[in-house]
């Protein structure tokens, strides 16, 4: 049995935790708890079952496995909360990149108590895309307007952002339209807690989105940690981390602070009396990018200096056996 690794931190964040739950074995997905300090939703890649667990960030343990009554899923990607204190599930992933004509989201609310096994029955909404099918593996539901999105995942760099109707019809077909370009392969996203700020992951990167009436506006890209394979995201509920899983037993979810423009509104004063708002609109930079800059000037000099050195000893020792 293998150690578990250790649980990372944010600065002056959430901490990371591991997935101690031996049956999630593919987190594919994760959102944060509305009802539940402390507790995230994840469930398993596929063949799994219709299973969603809550696990609490501070042991790592399962706290309540809930079953969709009725449901027989055939490839759960995402996960997300809604304003409405409601779960949504995305039976989204086509691994075939079109093969399925329609996918299916579950909505059910999320439990006042988390004990042990729980069976809901969910609502199921049939979607359909406006340009015909593809592969998708992040769901967002936007936490004031309640508005679902899927980012669509594609290894050609034509993926893309999709919005569904204002209202989900249980009694029909739902078309998603597509709002917006997605050129790299998306495998989660998240809304931030106030709304103002889109995250969408890929496997090794994430890009971080100004989210106004509507339309994503392109800030740029945010860390993210090394991971075996990466395929989740979330917002911790401070507004301002970022909590990244991955597939894999006993795989760990880690924190990653967000600095700059990526930084939500509502998180800007973190309530020390220091603020985020460095990259304003007057075009001045990330304070951490400067840091960033200044190490690697002085890095990059400590390195020409040592070269100069070791060349300098090579041509002395080279004249003695002269």
């Amino acid at each position: 049995m293998t150690a578990a690794p250790p649980a990372a931190v944010a600065e002056d964040g959430p901490e990371g935790f591991t997935i101690r739950d031996s049956r999630i074995t593919e987190s594919s997905g994760l959102a944060a708890s509305r009802a539940h300090k402390g507790v995230y939703w994840t469930h398993n890649d596929s063949d799994d079952g219709p299973y969603v667990y809550a696990v609490d960030s501070r042991t790592g343990k399962t706290v309540s496995r809930v079953t969709l009554s009725g449901i027989e899923p055939r490839d759960v990607e995402g996960i997300s909360v809604g304003p409405d204190g409601n779960v949504y599930v995305g039976d989204i992933g086509d691994n075939l990149d079109g093969s399925w004509p329609e996918v299916w989201i579950y909505r059910f609310p999320e439990p006042k108590q988390l004990r042990g096994d729980v069976t809901v029955t969910p609502t199921r909404y049939t979607v359909r895309y406006a340009d015909g099918p593809r592969n998708a593996e992040s769901l967002m539901v936007h936490p004031r307007t309640g508005r679902v999105y899927i980012a669509s995942k594609s290894s050609q760099g034509k993926g893309g952002l999709y919005a569904g109707p204002r209202k989900l019809d249980p009694g029909g077909v739902n078309t998603f339209s597509r709002v917006a370009e997605v050129d790299f392969e998306a495998t989660d996203g998240a809304f931030s807690p106030d709304g103002s700020r889109l995250v969408l992951r890929a496997y090794f990167g994430a890009t971080a989105y100004t989210w106004q009436d509507g339309e994503p506006k392109k800030i740029g890209s945010v860390p993210v940690p090394l991971q075996r394979q990466g395929e989740s995201v979330t917002f911790a509920p401070d507004g301002r981390t970022l909590m990244y899983g991955s597939e894999g037993s006993g795989s760990g979810v880690e924190p990653t602070r967000l600095k700059g423009e990526a930084v939500p509104d509502s998180a800007r004063d973190n309530g020390s009396g220091s603020s985020d708002s460095e990259s304003s609109d007057d075009g001045a930079g990330d304070s951490s990018s400067e840091d960033d800059n200044r190490n690697l000037t002085l890095g990059a000099g400590t390195f020409i200096a040592a070269l100069v050195v070791w060349f300098g000893l090579r041509r002395l020792f080279a004249r003695r056996r002269d």
